[in-house]
C-alpha cells in the first residue's frame, strides 16, 4: 500500500478520525514520524488496546512491527492523561492509538468517563509534546440496539467534539484518503 502524503504543519496537536480501517494509524504514524525528524526528538506511541483474544493479538503485533526502533511504547489502557504527563517533553512526539478503545476500558471499569475525558483535555491544553490522537466514528451508523452500547456511542461522539473544539487540527481518513478539517490559522 502506498504511504499516505503526511499533513503539513499541524501545530502542536492533531486529531486523526476515521472508520475502521481507514488508514488512520498509518497516516498518523507518518505524521509523527515527520515531525520527529523535523524536531530531532523521541516518538512515543501510547497504546490504550488490552488484548483480550487473539484476534486483537494479532492486531497488536501488526502495529508493532510496523513501528521502528525509534518507537518507544507505552501502555495505558485506562490512565492516558497521567501515559501522556510522563513522556511529556519539548521535542517528542506522542501518538495515542487510539481513544476508542480507551473509552471502551474505562466503560468496563466503570471508571467515570467524564471526569477521566477532562483530565485529559486538561493535559493536552498544557502538554509541551506534539500529540496525535487517533479515534474511530463510530456515530455515523445505525442507533445501537442496547443501551451500554447507546453510551458508549455517545461517550466518543461528545469526546470528538470536546476534542475537535480544543485540538489545533483534525483530519478525517475514509478509504485510506486524507481530508483536513481543521488546521491552525
Amino acid at each position: 500500500m502506498p504511504p499516505l502524503q503526511t499533513s503539513p504543519s499541524f501545530g502542536r496537536s492533531l486529531f486523526v478520525l476515521g472508520g475502521a480501517r481507514s488508514g488512520k494509524s498509518r497516516h498518523a504514524q507518518a505524521v509523527a514520524e515527520a515531525a520527529a525528524a523535523s524536531l530531532a526528538g523521541p516518538l512515543v506511541y501510547i497504546a490504550t488496546a488490552q488484548a483480550f483474544d487473539d484476534e486483537l493479538r494479532d492486531r497488536v503485533a501488526r502495529h508493532r512491527t510496523d513501528r521502528d526502533a525509534r518507537w518507544q511504547t507505552v501502555e495505558a489502557p485506562t490512565q492516558l492523561a497521567a501515559a501522556l504527563r510522563e513522556v511529556d517533553g519539548a521535542n517528542t512526539v506522542v501518538l495515542v492509538d487510539c481513544l476508542t478503545l480507551w473509552l471502551s476500558n474505562l466503560l468496563l471499569a466503570d471508571l467515570d468517563i467524564d471526569q477521566e475525558v477532562d483530565v485529559l483535555l486538561a493535559t493536552l491544553a498544557c502538554a509541551q509534546a506534539r500529540v496525535i490522537l487517533v479515534s474511530n466514528e463510530v456515530g455515523l451508523g445505525i442507533v445501537p440496539d442496547n443501551a451500554l452500547a447507546r453510551r458508549f456511542r455517545d461517550a466518543a461522539g461528545l469526546l470528538h467534539q470536546r476534542l475537535a473544539a480544543q485540538v489545533d487540527s483534525v483530519d478525517g481518513l475514509m478509504a485510506g484518503l486524507v481530508q483536513s478539517w481543521k488546521r491552525p490559522v
